[in-house]
């Protein structure tokens, strides 16, 4: 697999068409120099019939060949770099959201601390600013953590302690820490299902997981947020569905609500802080699993559904699952 990857890199696929093209102009100059000699010398002497043509029809084939080659690698180098913008508009944007994420809380920080320098602030008020300032700290070391496993998921840098859990007691139990976490009521979630099977899990990088969906549901909803959970088992993966009732998204958006720094920008939308990187992580990790992630949604303001597969312990999988947990052991005898 990594063969053909080499094959459909843009610098490959550049230099190749090059190749083409300056093997084409080479061809047409031969054929052109080569039939212009010949006919100069003895042209007039050869008779109709004795000038083949199947060299030249050989000639216009190969050159219609390299000259589709050539077009098909500029139209992928087109691809490419059009691709490498988007990235680069994403990107931009984001440096802009985290720039605005950090001064926001830091300020914040900065007037409390110079109010309580030059004013003598009561205990009470002083115990309400120390909150909110923990409150602002505890922004920022999440802005900073997500930033880092975006760095550590990219370069395989992140590690996973995986073990084997009964999927049902893991579930609830990391649903309830992430309600607490929160602060999300026990009205505003309901969890239903059953799963009598086990499943292969970092417990930490899961918990991420279910802290972004979450706050997303939040978040992202307009009125009070109400977050349905289903999970049950089939014979090969461990199924979980999400399902909020926020603002949704098109069709169109369903295709890239998981790609890197992606948000979803609309002025009739309410305007959530962000900077595009909880989907994809949470993608990254389910991927690192080695189950899927897909979302669905009936459109604007109608919530939106996020369905999780994890392949079940010893059922399917079992050579990437049974090497996750080797490579686990192997990291805790190191340390």
């Amino acid at each position: 697999m990594r063969k053909w990857r080499f094959f459909l890199h843009p610098v490959f696929i550049f230099v190749f068409a090059q190749l083409a093209w300056v093997s084409l102009l080479g061809l047409w100059i031969y054929w052109y120099v080569t039939n212009y000699i010949i006919l100069e010398k003895v042209g007039d002497k050869l008779a109709p019939q004795l000038v083949s043509k199947t060299a030249n029809v050989i000639t216009l084939i190969w050159g219609v060949v390299l000259l589709v080659v050539l077009l098909i690698g500029m139209y992928f180098i087109f691809i490419y770099l059009n691709r490498q913008i988007h990235i680069t508009r994403l990107y931009d944007n984001f440096i802009a959201s985290v720039t605005h994420e950090l001064k926001s809380p830091l300020a914040s920080i900065q007037l409390y601390l110079d109010t309580m320098r030059i004013r003598d602030i009561p205990k009470e008020k002083q115990k309400e600013f120390i909150a909110l300032m923990d409150r602002d700290t505890e922004r920022l070391r999440s802005l900073i953590d997500s930033i880092l496993e975006i760095s550590g998921i990219e370069q395989n840098k992140m590690i996973f302690n995986f073990k084997v859990y009964p999927a049902e007691s893991f579930i609830r139990e990391l649903v309830r820490e992430t309600m607490e976490k929160l602060k999300i009521p026990d009205s505003a979630v309901t969890l239903e299902g059953e799963a009598s099977c086990e499943c292969v899990c970092d417990r930490e990088a899961i918990r991420m997981v279910f802290d972004n969906l979450f706050g997303n549901a939040i978040k992202y909803c307009q009125n009070e947020a109400k977050i349905h959970i289903r999970f049950s088992c089939d014979k090969k993966n461990l199924i979980l569905e999400f399902q909020d009732q926020g603002i949704g998204f098109s069709k169109k958006e369903r295709k890239r609500i998981f790609n890197k720094f992606y948000r979803i920008v609309d002025e009739n939308k309410p305007n959530v802080k962000g900077t595009g990187l909880g989907l994809y992580i949470v993608k990254e990790v389910i991927k690192a699993h080695g189950g899927d992630i897909s979302a669905f949604s009936e459109g604007p303001n109608k919530g939106a559904t996020f369905r999780l597969e994890l392949p079940i312990y010893q059922r399917a999988k079992k050579r990437y699952i049974n090497k996750l947990l080797r490579i686990s052991r192997r990291k805790k005898k190191a340390s």
